[in-house]
């Protein structure tokens, strides 16, 4: 069932696509939700789109949004939707900014997508399959992550170092200053980075499962590891801490600094 799956995941992220470059670097109205977020009319077309659609195809299973919550959550099958993952990047015309799908069985990743309306590229994957790369006009490519192994060498990118606090932020700093490179902000954006091999570590806070889990197939498909902090499997439960890592041996140092005895 993959396959249709993932046709699925294609059908829904086009539709996405074609909704969001509607509004974006247009006049928008900027609502805050409860948690102080912004959220915008993109953001609920997008995840209402998909929420009928899924429900039509697929009555049995059931969808968790950013935007309206959870049905069926205790379903075998869930789907994630996140209608537009860096809502700050969509509302200030940055276009580093996706929608991200992905499908859970019984809370494990099977299939996950990021896509990236704005540079018309999409990270798609299979459980157990290769990770796949598209760009504009062009037949989809397998990808691949860097074999970077050595923190010294490493590009990392990660939120605003504002957006870490206490001993997290310790903790970043700590390894910010031992990779090479160091960027700031890209979201999603920045996992497929990583996917197709041009970042090397990937380091957050405070996502949630619709932010993060999507991501769990194609970095693994693409060779890397992605786990919260302590190196625990990334669930419907996480903490929300992230680290994304080329290899494995990258992965381990970066643990090694960030949750020193894990």
């Amino acid at each position: 069932m993959s396959d249709d799956w993932l046709a699925t995941a294609h059908a829904l992220a086009d539709r996405a696509r074609e909704i969001s470059l509607r509004w974006f670097r247009t006049p928008l109205t900027v609502d805050l939700k409860a948690d102080h977020s912004p959220v915008t009319e993109a953001d609920c077309r997008i995840e209402a789109m998909c929420r009928e659609q899924l429900a039509a195809r697929y009555p049995s299973h059931g969808i968790l949004g950013e935007e309206f919550g959870g049905v069926r959550a205790d379903a075998e099958f869930v789907w994630l939707i996140d209608p537009i993952d860096g809502t700050a990047s969509f509302i200030s015309g940055l276009p580093l900014w996706g929608t991200l799908i992905a499908l859970l069985q019984r809370g494990q990743p099977l299939i996950g997508m990021i896509d990236a309306p704005a540079t018309a590229e999409r990270w798609s994957a299979a459980r157990g399959d290769i990770a796949l790369f598209r760009a504009a006009g062009k037949s989809p490519q397998a990808c691949r992550s860097s074999g970077c192994n050595q923190l010294s060498g490493a590009r990392l990118c990660a939120p605003s170092p504002d957006s870490f606090v206490a001993q997290q932020a310790d903790a970043f700093r700590r390894l910010s200053a031992q990779v090479a490179i160091r960027r700031h902000g890209g979201d999603c954006y920045a996992y497929g980075l990583l996917a197709s091999g041009f970042l090397d570590l990937v380091v957050e806070i405070d996502l949630a499962p619709h932010d993060h889990l999507p991501l769990v197939p194609v970095i693994e498909a693409a060779g890397g590891v992605i786990t919260d902090w302590s190196g625990r499997p990334l669930g419907l439960h996480s903490t929300g801490d992230v680290v994304a890592a080329a290899t494995p041996a990258l992965h381990h140092q970066a643990l090694a600094v960030l949750a020193p005895g894990s």
